[in-house]
């Protein structure tokens, strides 16, 4: 990881929300996977040292409804994340498609917040965006400030990959392409994927499982290195 980030980004209000995780074996529910490798919050070295100044980032996590954006968050997150999911209820239901994810029993009405640091000074804040179409209006706010987006993809439902392809596209925000790998699904290569949602070949696509920490962080960096290839100064 290149410690030259010279970046800055402003940081969206955090609503005082917070869930408790709970354990799933779908990565589209699982908000703090076992093997996550979050152990008790400690001081990180530019918290501890007040005469160090760290490089704040801002990054998104976008994608469709059911996509695992909350699992990601909380993969990923060096603190507890924080969340803002709604149990669902019969109202949702002509609206919410659960085919895919039948065991899915909540859902994010605002946002997923988590940090996480890289390289002893380069601090990520990861902001999760709700997925349904009529909590589209808080994208706005919540994109704002940052260098650059994970969308997030499941082969079974590309579809719901435009809005949030089209979005990016249209102010400009540079992204990644990541294809949540859920269990028991047919596994497609980055070339048919590209193909199906028809992103250009500059524009970064990776395969990774949103419960892995590993994978979910190389996709951050990657995403990072885009950002400052397309956007330096």
């Amino acid at each position: 990881m290149d410690s030259a980030v010279s970046e800055v980004s402003g940081l969206a209000a955090v609503p005082v929300v917070s869930a408790v995780p709970t354990a799933s074996a779908d990565p589209a529910d699982a908000a703090d996977p076992a093997g996550s490798g979050r152990q008790e919050e400690k001081l990180q070295p530019w918290q501890a040292d007040r005469s160090r100044a760290p490089i704040a980032t801002k990054i998104v996590v976008a994608g469709g409804f059911g996509v695992g954006k909350t699992t990601y968050v909380g993969t990923v997150s060096e603190i507890e994340p924080l969340q803002t999911e709604a149990l669902m209820t019969k109202a949702s239901e002509e609206t919410d498609d659960l085919t895919a994810t039948p065991d899915k029993i909540t859902t994010t009405v605002a946002m997923d917040y988590g940090r996480i640091t890289l390289d002893n000074d380069l601090v990520l804040y990861l902001f999760g965006t709700p997925g349904q179409e009529r909590f589209w209006f808080m994208w706005d706010d919540i994109v704002r400030g940052a260098i650059g987006a994970i969308i997030l993809a499941d082969t079974r439902r590309l579809a719901e990959c435009f809005p949030a392809l089209d979005y990016f596209e249209s102010c400009g925000l540079p992204y990644l392409v990541a294809v949540n790998q859920f269990e028991g699904t047919e596994t497609f290569d980055e070339k048919e994927v590209r193909q199906a949602l028809a992103v250009p070949e500059h524009i970064p696509m990776m395969v990774m499982d949103a419960r892995d920490r590993i994978t979910a962080i190389e996709a951050l960096l990657a995403l990072v290195r885009h950002a400052l290839d397309v956007t330096p100064e």
